[in-house]
């Protein structure tokens, strides 16, 4: 697996950690999430792969991941989009935050989070190896939704979509 930055909590690198590995000390690490819109103002939502070994078959943003270290948010950004979607598009940061979560399975994530947003009007061609199915949605969709059913969702997105759904 690939190494993660390590962040204090100011965001400030501190070093680096294998990604498994920050995961199971819960080591404060940077992550990123890009949440892409169409034209029609839908949010690209994807359901992560069940293989995952954390949040596998939950519904999320359009694509969360971490940068390697020396890379930067919008470069990482850039790179998972094409790795996960199969598409690139300009993506601009709005916001970042921090949260602590710990899963069943002994996993946690702690992780310093930048927000990640952009446009872009066609349709995927996810990787199936991350992507278990991808759908686009409409704000007022997603917040019922979040409602009606929060476990189908992942627990970072539950925090950072209201405020990008503004």
């Amino acid at each position: 697996m690939a190494n993660v930055i390590l962040v204090d909590e100011k965001d400030t690198p501190i070093g680096a950690r294998e990604k498994l590995e920050a995961h199971k000390k819960k080591l404060l690490h940077r992550a990123f999430s890009v949440f892409i819109f169409n034209d029609k103002n839908e949010l690209l939502l994807q359901r992560r792969a069940i293989s995952k070994y954390h949040s596998g078959g939950l519904w999320t943003n359009t694509v969360c991941s971490h940068p390697a270290p020396g890379e930067d948010t919008i470069s990482a950004a850039h790179r998972r989009l094409v790795e996960e979607m199969g598409f690139d598009t300009e993506v601009k940061e709005i916001f970042t935050f921090s949260y602590k979560h710990e899963f069943d399975n002994g996993i946690t994530e702690n992780e310093f989070d930048h927000v990640i947003v952009g446009r872009y009007n066609n349709d995927p061609i996810s990787n199936p190896e991350e992507v278990e199915e991808w759908k686009w949605a409409t704000k007022e969709e997603v917040t019922s939704d979040i409602k009606e059913n929060p476990d189908k969702y992942t627990y970072w997105f539950k925090i950072a979509f209201p405020k990008v759904a503004l």
